[in-house]
Parts: structure tokens; C-alpha cells; sequence
């Protein structure tokens, strides 16, 4: 809760509003202002146990309020302590604080003592608890001279600290020369006495130098005892010491330390006792001795230790319970353990009390003739004693008063009056200490006072409690109430919680709270009132929370914390790192509501908290940023169980950086045989720290480590220590043995060496064997090294051998070898094919067949038949054979048939073939010739329309260049193109074949025809080529217009033409966008009045018309196509490609000669349309399309 006041802008921090409350309730018509009579108050004074500086001054405070103005006196000792007569005391005036100057002489040992403070006024005395002063002591240890301590490995060992007494006591601690702290485990610790405990002794525990150190903080000394020497001998250096001092003819051995169950150093014997004061921390100590170390457990019989007090200290050997109370008493047992036994140890635990306040007495203000109480209660253990004292003397032996009676704890008054006003003290004692508490009766007669300033405002935030302060004073005490506005009635407990104090709680703020309270306070002596006044804001909100983050390392990264707030409150935003300011880095960029980090460290992680502040409230929102990265490399490698082919090895992981380690890889040097180059050996999984590895003879191996996790692999570790394996005969042989021949008479044995590595040992050989496979010889064999080839000379040409290659060295040799089979050298084949056969399938293709050469004429390995075949002229085959031009086509393997592909119609072949080994070709076949048959020819190579007239137009083309056979005759075929671009009759003409021109006479004139033309042989219609042309324009008409606009004079016929001219370009711009968005020529109405097959070109698919595209719809038309605007046509390529059939650049064919795509002399279907000229229609054949 965050409350605002104003009158002067004050305001009351949200956390303090609980403490507030409780407060005000305690204090209620209690705080009597200071400028009424009232007694004395003590407001401050030193602590019951006052332990001073003796290089310092002594200062003893006591302070106290009242009116009028108290005086101040002091005993020392319980006897009246006269300051005027000591020279170094001084009172500090107004006050009762003690000064006593011992810094220019004096001693502090001599005002040690118990001091106790009387604040007195004419209405009472009030007293100071007894404060007793004690200077604090720091003492040197007694001068000691400290033997050697010499013992076994094993033993156990106590040093002793005893430190001197000091005041208040030392903190112990161990060091050495080097002011180093000596380190602690569970087999060796400092108790809670000081001494340092030893559970075994190790040789490292050899030492000169075990120093117990004692710091007194009062005095801010550390003391120094003298060091300790201990010296720890092993076994095997007692048994060397042992024979030196004895004869030849005696013998003695000292053997082993022998492990030993548990036995305790600390506490001794079974049971102990432990008392502790209730508040202070129960410390409990268990230290056991014991080969092994003893580990040490805690349990509480008949109970269980506290959850959230409890702690355990130095290794567990120390139980801890904060704010101990009477219900932690009972019996706790400690247990000792190792692996040859266990111990217990009971301690019994009695938890005891001083005094302490259950209802400590309040001052009570009184009218005359009011009654009234003073209680007094407190508990402890034993139970406290309860005395009370009236202006510091016993009330047994103080004035008598009337209105006054005691009932133990309690004092009860009645009708009091001015005179019954006094200071009492009650006093809680028991044998571990007591408490003083001072009240007071003050008897007045006054009207309300309103203690609160005027006119003060309150500002909070909307949905929260709002507290509005109205502290008065009165006696007898007033009642008080609260109305809201001018006119407003009394506000009830309904809504509001009206407070003792006189606060008003509005519990749940809102908006409509906001207004002006008045506090009215009454008793019988009269009224007082005072307005505040109340504003209610907007809370502050986090509406974009900072988010969790994970980045790697030097990258950098933001985080977004936006706010809204009330608009009247000024916001201060400001970024906080695991609680606390952010770091003074550059790295560190705060703009507005961002907050940004660059370059990210491992420092940098942690909780990064946005915390908005108005005056009135804060919010806060926090994300974690985790750096992550790759693991930092491992590191203490350790090689271990070395023998000849297994060693274990161990490492310790490096920080994984946020990033769990996910498997470690293995690699290791050999630094043998390839120095500096490192092997992968293996990976293991992450929560591993070990690996046995496999190991290979003669190897010089080092090993390194690499750590992986999600981000990567780190750098390798620094590199094991070297371990050379012992040398062995090779595990393995050569790989990849081959057997080729090079030339007709020799086989050439290869392989694949060993490498250093699978050579296990020096001195590494190959022993390479051969003999003929079908033969009875004995193997062949030489010893070769430092080579991977061996060459037979004088073999039979191409036949098998067997072979084997077998690796060996100084130490043996490896397994028996596996056999391959190879093959001496090869030569050219000495047979050609026969029988050689051709079959003309069609005009483009052809099968071939022959008879295969028989398998030792060979003398290799076929590997197929290959045909060679040209285009020749009848009669000229053994003319200009160089200057041919010949194809390859390869048939793998045993095939006896073979397909020859893209074939030319109408033309002379001749082919041989050879069978090829993997030397190269035999002889060639016996030539053989065939001819293809006519095919369908390609397109004329050119149409032009030339010399257009009224009625005519004139053809020029140019043959096909692919005749493909002899041409019988050409077709022409045109049709009109009306103004609506609808298709007219379909004209059929023939052109003998002679012809390269023709002229079409009593067409129509200034109309468009369009064209198909192609050439025909035997074997059927080949391509067609198309054109449009358009005749001229008829020039009479034309005249007839031009009279017609030399007789429009008059206005109004230009009027009407404008109007025409205008509807025209309205349709004419119509129709160039149905033209630009592919309208089609609508011939469909034209196909079913035309439906002659012989005279209509048809669809491939249902027999229809293709539909006539504009020129700018760039469309293909189907089944066709338009000439361009230069009037020429391209010519067709139909050439079939050997790619699909050939191997390589010879083309390859299927298992039964064919080959992909169907070659035939089907005819092309005719296309019914073509692509339209691309010349747009002249205005005149625009204007002539309205008439």
C-alpha cells in the first residue's frame, strides 16, 4: 500500500502501512504532545551488556522526553554516582548521556561496573535498565614450547587451540606461514572449541606450520599461537627406519594401519547434556575418528528436526537449530559410520528462558476521576518473579495512593486524580535475566487536538486500501468521526473501518473515493475537527513483460519492458541485475524501455528485473538470461589400467556453459607414424568421465578430449600423456588385391597397403602369390616392401589367375590371406561377327542381327558389339570412304541384335560390325547396304503472297528441304476472314509438284484469306506452312466517300458526323480490349455449316476446329500456325536424336534393340489454324466493316 500526503507533499511508503496501523492502535490517546505536562519517557539508553573499546572513550547513553523537561542522575553499583566530583565524566546538557574521557587518562578497568540512569520531572521518575560495563579483553596465549608431533599414516590426531579468554570471545580459525587457510573435509575439521580434528592421517598432512589463529573483532587483533609441526610416516618409511637401527640377526616389520570402525573425538563417552536459552542457536558437535572416514548422520528421537531451522555445518559433524524454543528439547542422537561399523552419541537437550514480554505494561492517560489498569505479564523459564516499582523505588516502600491497588501482575486505579500521575516500573526476573519496563500515569483534564496537519492529501492508487490519518489527543479520550464532503452524514463500518487511532480505511479504493473527509474528534470539554483530502490514480502496469532469454556468447541481446501510468505521476523506469545495479559497462545500454547488452559475457547471466516507479507505487517484471556457448575443453587427462591393447582413460569436464555436455569424442596422435595429424577413436555419452579404449600394436598413442553440447564442440583438451603399445604380427592383410594384365604376356598384382598404423610393429612386408587357375602349378611367390604393385612377366595371354597378398613384419606374419581371381593381359579379338542381317523396319528405322564370335577368339574380356553405319551413295562405297561421315552405336555384353535409330527416309546405308574387348575392336564385318523407304516430306521451306491486286493473289514458295522421297504434287487450301473475324469456305486446290508459284485470280477484294500449303509423296501429307494475305481496296467506293465529304458543307451534317466519328472510336477502343485480353475469332457457328473432314482441319482429340486467335494474344493456335510479319516460315526440324538410343556419344539401345519414342511414317495431322499475321487492320478495312 503506497499512501501521499500533502500539505506539504508527504508520503508514506507501502511497506510501512501494516506496521503503521499496528502502531497507531498501540499508541492510541497515549502520545501525549509535548508542550502538555506529562512524565518522563526514556527514549534511548545502551544495551544491558556494554562491552567497550578500553583505546576509546566511554559513552553511556541515556535519553528521556517530558514536561517539564526532565533531570537526570545516575547510580553506579547501586549507590548514587556523583558526577561533579570525577573530572573525566561529563553530562551531555539536556540529557542524561555519560561521557567519560579515559583517552587523555584513566583506564577503562576502573568505571567498570553497573550503571542504571533516573529520568525525574514533578509528575514521576522513570529509571534506565541496569547497564552493566565491561571493557573487552584481547589477551596473548601463554608462551608454550610445542613438541613434534611424529605419527602413522592412519592415525587419527587432535590439535589443540585453547585460545586465551577473551571478552567478548575470539573467532578460531587455522592458517599457515602463509597466512593460507588450511583446508577442511570430512577427514579433517575444526571443532566448535577450536581444535583442529583429524579423523586418519595422509602423508600430505605433513607439515611445520599448523598456526591457531584467535580474532578479537571488538578490538579488531588477531593473536598468534605458536605452530605446530607434524610429520606423518608411511609404512614402508617406518620399516626402512626400523632395519637401520637393528642387527643382522634381528628382524621386525611394522605392518599396515589397519581400518578401524568409528569412534568419536568429540563429545566423549555415550551420553551428554546441552542447555540453551530460548531465541539463541542450538549448535550440537559430533567428531568421530576411523579408517575409513566416518560420515556422520543426525536424528532427534521421539521427534523430527525442524524443516526450515535447521542446518548442518563443517562437513555435518555440526547440527545446527536457529531460534531455538522449550519445543526443541528432547534427546538428539548422532551416528558415526563407516564401512566396518557405527556409533551413536545421545546428547540431551534442555532448552531454558530469560524473561520475555507476553504484555508489557503501556502509559495510560487519565482524566480526574477515571479508572484504569497497568498490566504486567511475561514467561520464561523458571517463571519469571514480577515486582513493581513506583518512580524507581519499590512499591512496597513508595507513597501510599488511594487510588492504587496492586493485584500481581496488574496495578488497578480508580477515580484517580492529578496527584495519582507517577512513572511505574515493572521488573520480569528469573536466574538468566530480567526485564524493566516503565509506564506512566499521567492524570490531565484537556479538550480534543487534532494531532494531523490540515488539509492534507492522500494520493492512491485505485483498488488498494487508503488510509486517512486523524491522530488526536484528548482526556477524558474523545470519540472521533468521519463524514465525506460538505454536507455529508457520519460514514459507518459498513464500508469504512474506522481505526482506534482515529484512521479511516477505505478498503477498496476507487475512482469515485476521490473527495474531501472531515475528522471530528469530541469528549465532554469540547470539539476539534480537520478535512483532508483524498485523490485516487492509476495503478502502474507492465504491459510488455522483459522475456526469458538464451543467447550465446558475445552476441548480443534485448530486453522490452513496456509501462503504462497514471499520467499526473512521473515514471522513472530503471533495470536492476540479480537485485542490484547494473553493472558500469558500456556494454549496458538502457534507451527509454529498452535494455540491451552487447557482446554478451558469462558474467552477464543472471535475472535482469525492469522495476517502474511512480511516487506512488511500483511494479516489476524480471527474466532470466542464460549465456550458453560451447564447453569450455576438459582437462586433467589421465591414462590408467595401461595394458597392451586396452588403457583407461579419465578426465574431468570443463564448465558446460549453460549448455548440458551431451557426449565427449575421443581422439588420439600416433606420434609414431603420423606425428601432429590426430584419429577419431570413439565418443561416449556426456555423463561420462571414463572410457576403456581399444588400442592397436606399436602405436605411440596420445589422446585428447573434445566436449559436445547443442551449440557445437569445444577445443580440444591439452593432449594425455604418450603410451607406446608393444609390437605384434598385423591384424589384417592388404585390401583391394587386383589381378590385370598391362600388355598380352604379363599380369600386374596391385593392392592397397597397410598404413603405419595397421602395421603393428617395424620391419612391415608383403608376401605376394599367384599360380594359374586352371592349371596344377604350385604358387608363386616373392617378398616385397615399400611398394603396392608386383608384375609377372611371361604369362599366357588373358588367363586366370588366382592371387593372393598376405602383409608381414619383424614379429610375424598376418592370417592367411583371402584368393581373388585375375586375369593376364589381353589382346585385339581376331574374329569379325558373321552372318550379319539387316531389317528395315521404316523410313527411320532399321534392326540389326548377328551371329556372336566364338569366346577364344576374343582373348579379353567382351564387354559388347559395336556398329558402325553411314549414309552412302548406290554405287560408290569404296569411293571416298575417309571423307564419310560414320555413326557408332555400342550393344553391351553378348547381344546379337541391335536397333539403328533416326534413320533418313529414301536414302543408302551401309554398316559393319566388331566385337570390342577391353583392348579394343576386332576386325570389321563384311559391309552390308539397305535403303529406307519414302517418307512423308517436311514443309515448304518458304510462303510469300506477292503482288496483291483487286481480286488476285500471287503464291511464291520454295520446295521442302526434306523431300524425304520423291513429291507427287502440292495442296492449297485458303478460306476468307470476314470483318468479325469469322472463318468463310474452305477452298481445296492441287499444284503439281513442278510448280513454285501460282497465282489465285476472282477473289474478293480488300478481304483477308488465310492459307495452308504443304507437299505430299508416296508416302502421305507432310508439314503445312500458313500465311494471310488481303486483296486491295476498291477505289470507286472510295471516290464515292470522298464526294460524300466534299457535299457535307453544312454544320449540321458535321455535328452528326462528329457524332458517328465518335461512336465509331468508342467501338473501335471496344474492340482493341477485347482484342488485348485474347478475345477468339467466334468460328464455331462456322464449323457446323462446314463440317467437310476432307476440306476442315480437325482437332487431334474430338475432330473439332481450332479456334482462331488474335494476333495479340501470342497464343499458339492448335494444330497450326501463322506466319510472321515478314511473311516467311522456318523451317521444320524433325531430325531424330541418338541420345536416347546411344552410349555415351555412341547411344545406347534396350535389351531387345528398341529404343525410346516410336518411329513410324504416321502423318502429322493438319492444323485448322495458324498464328495471326502481326499487322493490325488498316482504318480503311475498319471503316469498310460498318458499311
Amino acid at each position: 500500500m503506497q499512501l501521499k500526503r500533502m500539505p506539504k507533499k508527504k508520503r508514506l511508503p507501502a511497506g510501512r502501512v501494516a506496521l503503521i496501523l499496528f502502531l497507531c492502535q498501540m499508541i492510541s490517546a497515549l502520545e501525549v504532545p509535548l508542550d502538555l505536562v506529562q512524565p518522563p519517557t526514556i527514549t534511548q539508553q545502551s544495551p544491558k551488556d556494554y562491552i567497550i573499546d578500553p583505546r576509546e572513550n566511554i559513552v553511556i547513553q541515556c535519553e528521556a522526553k517530558g514536561k517539564p523537561p526532565p533531570s537526570f542522575s545516575w547510580t553506579r553499583n547501586g549507590t548514587h554516582f556523583d558526577i561533579d566530583k570525577d573530572p573525566l565524566v561529563t553530562m551531555k546538557p539536556g540529557s542524561g548521556t555519560l561521557t567519560i574521557n579515559i583517552m587523555s587518562e584513566g583506564k577503562a578497568e576502573t568505571y567498570e561496573g553497573v550503571y542504571q540512569c533516573t529520568a525525574r520531572n514533578e509528575r514521576g521518575a522513570a529509571i534506565s535498565n541496569n547497564i552493566v560495563v565491561r571493557p573487552s579483553r584481547s589477551p596473548l596465549w601463554t608462551k608454550e614450547k610445542l613438541e613434534p608431533i611424529t605419527l602413522r599414516n592412519g592415525q587419527s590426531l587432535v590439535l589443540p587451540c585453547r585460545p586465551p579468554l577473551g571478552l567478548p570471545p575470539p573467532i578460531i580459525f587455522w592458517m599457515d606461514n602463509s597466512f593460507q587457510r588450511l583446508p577442511q573435509s570430512e577427514r579433517v575439521s575444526q571443532g566448535l572449541n577450536g581444535d583442529l580434528y583429524f579423523s586418519n592421517v595422509l602423508p600430505e598432512d605433513t607439515r611445520e606450520d599448523y598456526i591457531c589463529y584467535a580474532r578479537f573483532n571488538h578490538t579488531q587483533t588477531i593473536q598468534q599461537k605458536q605452530p605446530i609441526s607434524v610429520k606423518v610416516i608411511s609404512v614402508d618409511e617406518l620399516n626402512d627406519t626400523i632395519a637401520a637401527n637393528l642387527s643382522d640377526t634381528e628382524f621386525y616389520s611394522a605392518k599396515p594401519n589397519r581400518e578401524r570402525p568409528p569412534t568419536f573425538l568429540t563429545p566423549e563417552g555415550n551420553t551428554s547434556n546441552k542447555e540453551e536459552l530460548r531465541g539463541n542457536v542450538l549448535s550440537l558437535e559430533c567428531i568421530a575418528e576411523g579408517l575409513p572416514t566416518p560420515v556422520i548422520y543426525w536424528i532427534k528421537e521421539d521427534g523430527t528436526l525442524p524443516t526450515n531451522r535447521t542446518f548442518y555445518r563443517n562437513f555435518k559433524k555440526t547440527l545446527q537449530i536457529i531460534q531455538v524454543s522449550e519445543a526443541d528439547s528432547g534427546n538428539y542422537q548422532c551416528i558415526a559410520k563407516n564401512a566396518l561399523g557405527a556409533i551413536h552419541h545421545t546428547i540431551s537437550v534442555t532448552v531454558k528462558a530469560a524473561p520475555y514480554w507476553i504484555l508489557a505494561p503501556q502509559n495510560l492517560v487519565l482524566s480526574p476521576g477515571e479508572d484504569g489498569t497497568l498490566i504486567c505479564r511475561a514467561n520464561g523459564n523458571p517463571k519469571p518473579r514480577i515486582s513493581w516499582l513506583s518512580n524507581g523505588v519499590p512499591i512496597e516502600i513508595a507513597p501510599d495512593d488511594p487510588s492504587r491497588k496492586i493485584d500481581g501482575d496488574t496495578i488497578i486505579f480508580s477515580n484517580v486524580q492529578e496527584r495519582s500521575s507517577a512513572v511505574y516500573q515493572c521488573n520480569a526476573s528469573n536466574e538468566y535475566g530480567y526485564l524493566l519496563a516503565n509506564a506512566f500515569v499521567n492524570v490531565l483534564a484537556e479538550p480534543p487536538r487534532i494531532l494531523t496537519s490540515a488539509n492534507t492529501l492522500y494520493q492512491v492508487i485505485a483498488n488498494r486500501p487508503a488510509l486517512l490519518d486523524c491522530a488526536f489527543f484528548g482526556s477524558p479520550l474523545p470519540t472521533v468521526e468521519w463524514f465525506k464532503g460538505a454536507k455529508g452524514s457520519a460514514l459507518r463500518d459498513d464500508i469504512y473501518v474506522l481505526h482506534e487511532n482515529g484512521t479511516l480505511e477505505i478498503p477498496v479504493a476507487q475512482k469515485d473515493s476521490t473527495g474531501t473527509y472531515t475528522c471530528v474528534a469530541r469528549n465532554k470539554l469540547g470539539m476539534a475537527k480537520n478535512e483532508v483530502h483524498l485523490e485516487i490514480k492509476d495503478p502502474t502496469r507492465i504491459i510488455k513483460q522483459p522475456e526469458y532469454a538464451v543467447v550465446q556468447r558475445g552476441s548480443t541481446v534485448s530486453f522490452e519492458c513496456k509501462v503504462k501510468h497514471d499520467h499526473t505521476l512521473t515514471l522513472t523506469i530503471t533495470w536492476l541485475k540479480d537485485n542490484g545495479e547494473l553493472p558500469s559497462d558500456g556494454r549496458f545500454t538502457v534507451d527509454k524501455d529498452h535494455l540491451e547488452v552487447a557482446d554478451v559475457r558469462d558474467s552477464d547471466g543472471g535475472a535482469y528485473t525492469c522495476v517502474a516507479n511512480t511516487t506512488l507505487d511500483m511494479v516489476s517484471a524480471s527474466a532470466v538470461l542464460s549465456v550458453v556457448d560451447v564447453p569450455n575443453p576438459p582437462f586433467d587427462l589421465e591414462l590408467t589400467d595401461q595394458l597392451d591393447k586396452s588403457v583407461q582413460l579419465s578426465w574431468t569436464p570443463g564448465d558446460d556453459n549453460n549448455s548440458p555436455i551431451t557426449e565427449f569424442i575421443i581422439e588420439y596422435e600416433d606420434a609414431m607414424h603420423e606425428a601432429g595429424l590426430w584419429h577419431h577413436q570413439t565418443e561416449v555419452s556426456g555423463m561420462q568421465t571414463t572410457a576403456q579404449l581399444k588400442l592397436s600394436p606399436y602405436v605411440n598413442y596420445s589422446f585428447r578430449v573434445m566436449a559436445v553440447n547443442s551449440l557445437g564442440r569445444s577445443l580440444p583438451s591439452e593432449p594425455s600423456e604418450q603410451y607406446l603399445t608393444k609390437a605384434a604380427e598385423p591384424d589384417t592383410n592388404p585390401t583391394a588385391v587386383e589381378g590385370l594384365g598391362s600388355e598380352p604376356d604379363n599380369l600386374v598384382i596391385t593392392w592397397k597397403p597397410l598404413n603405419g598404423f595397421e602395421s603393428n610393429g617395424p620391419g612391415l612386408q608383403y608376401k605376394v602369390s599367384w599360380r594359374q587357375k586352371d592349371g596344377d602349378d604350385e604358387w608363386a611367390s616373392v617378398v616385397v616392401a615399400n611398394v603396392s604393385k608386383y608384375i609377372v612377366s611371361g604369362t599366357p595371354t588373358f588367363v586366370p589367375y588366382l592371387i593372393k597378398v598376405q602383409a608381414l613384419n619383424d614379429v610375424g606374419f598376418a592370417p592367411e590371406p583371402a584368393v581373388v581371381m585375375g586375369h593376364s593381359g589381353e589382346d585385339l579379338p581376331m574374329v569379325a561377327p558373321g552372318n550379319v542381317r539387316v531389317n528395315v523396319v521404316n523410313s527411320t528405322l532399321a534392326e540389326v542381327h548377328w551371329d556372336p564370335v566364338p569366346l577364344k577368339s576374343i582373348r579379353g574380356h567382351l564387354q559388347g558389339y559395336r556398329i558402325y553405319y553411314w549414309k552412302a551413295q548406290e554405287g560408290s562405297l569404296k569411293r571416298n570412304r575417309r571423307h564419310i561421315e560414320k555413326k557408332i552405336l555400342t550393344f553391351q555384353d553378348s547381344k546379337t541384335h541391335g536397333m539403328l535409330p533416326g534413320l533418313e527416309p529414301f536414302s543408302h546405308y551401309a554398316l559393319n560390325v566388331r566385337v570390342v574387348n577391353g583392348k579394343g575392336e576386332g576386325p570389321a564385318s563384311p559391309d552390308r547396304v539397305f535403303n529406307t523407304p519414302e517418307g512423308v516430306p517436311s514443309a515448304p521451306s518458304s510462303l510469300k503472297i506477292v503482288n496483291p491486286t483487286l481480286d488476285s493473289l500471287t503464291l511464291e514458295w520454295d520446295p521442302p528441304s526434306r523431300p524425304n522421297g520423291i513429291l507427287t504434287e502440292y495442296t492449297l487450301k485458303y478460306q476468307p476472314i470476314n470483318s468479325t473475324h469469322e472463318l468463310g469456305p474452305l477452298v481445296d486446290l492441287k499444284i503439281p509438284a513442278n510448280k513454285t508459284r501460282w497465282t489465285l485470280k476472282n477473289l474478293n477484294f480488300s478481304t483477308r484469306y488465310k492459307f495452308y500449303f504443304y507437299a505430299q509423296t508416296a508416302a502421305g501429307s507432310g508439314s503445312q506452312i500458313t500465311e494471310e494475305a488481303v486483296t486491295t481496296v476498291d477505289e470507286g467506293k472510295l471516290a464515292m466517300a470522298s464526294r460524300q465529304v466534299d457535299i457535307a458543307t453544312q454544320g449540321w451534317f458535321i455535328g452528326l458526323m462528329c457524332a458517328v466519328a465518335l461512336l465509331i472510336l468508342i467501338l473501335l477502343i471496344v474492340c482493341f480490349i477485347r482484342r488485348n485480353k485474347g478475345g477468339k475469332y467466334p468460328v464455331k457457328e462456322k464449323e457446323d455449316a462446314h463440317a467437310d473432314p476432307e476440306i476442315q482441319p480437325m482437332k487431334e482429340d474430338d475432330g473439332t476446329f481450332g479456334e482462331y486467335s488474335d494476333a495479340e494474344d501470342h497464343k499458339p493456335l492448335k494444330k497450326g500456325s501463322r506466319t510472321p510479319s515478314d511473311r516467311t516460315v522456318k523451317k521444320e526440324d524433325s531430325d531424330d536424336s541418338l541420345v536416347d538410343y546411344g552410349e555415351g556419344v555412341n547411344g545406347q539401345f534396350n535389351e531387345d534393340g528398341s529404343f525410346i519414342g516410336q518411329y513410324s511414317g504416321k502423318k502429322e495431322k493438319e492444323p485448322a489454324e495458324g498464328n495471326e499475321s502481326s499487322e493490325a487492320p488498316s482504318p480503311v478495312n475498319a471503316m469498310n466493316s460498318f458499311v
